[in-house]
């Protein structure tokens, strides 16, 4: 899969939640709150049908656009990618640096604890 961007996730992030859209959709979804004009989201959805991210198809007499990405495929990718170039593809080291340079709360911790013991009972 090809490198989303931060603004195309937007563009992403609005289609994964509401299913097909047309442009002027997106461009309602995405182009008011972050401030871009309706050219600016027509380029990152043409960038994102590139990448074949995204589908185009005609339905109803308008084009829409499908996500051809899960979010799923794409969070995982984005997280793997960033284990592997800041903590060489492990876990533990991560999840280290958060807990030094920032405070988890009780409920963090509990969540973490019951990760480990899942993953433990499963082995």
């Amino acid at each position: 899969m090809a490198k989303i961007s931060a603004a195309e996730s937007q563009v992403m992030e609005a289609v994964w939640s509401r299913g097909p859209l047309a442009a002027d959709e997106i461009v309602a979804e995405v182009g008011q709150p972050q401030g871009w004009g309706e050219a600016t989201v027509k380029t990152l959805i043409n960038r994102l049908l590139k990448k074949k991210a995204l589908l185009s198809e005609r339905s109803e007499g308008r084009t829409r656009y499908r996500a051809l990405v899960s979010r799923e495929d794409y969070v995982q990718g984005e997280s793997q990618g960033l284990l592997d170039r800041l903590f060489g593809g492990e876990l533990a080291p991560l999840v280290a640096h958060y807990a030094k340079h920032r405070n988890l709360s009780a409920q963090e911790v509990a969540r973490l604890k019951r990760l480990i013991a899942e993953l433990d009972d499963g082995e």
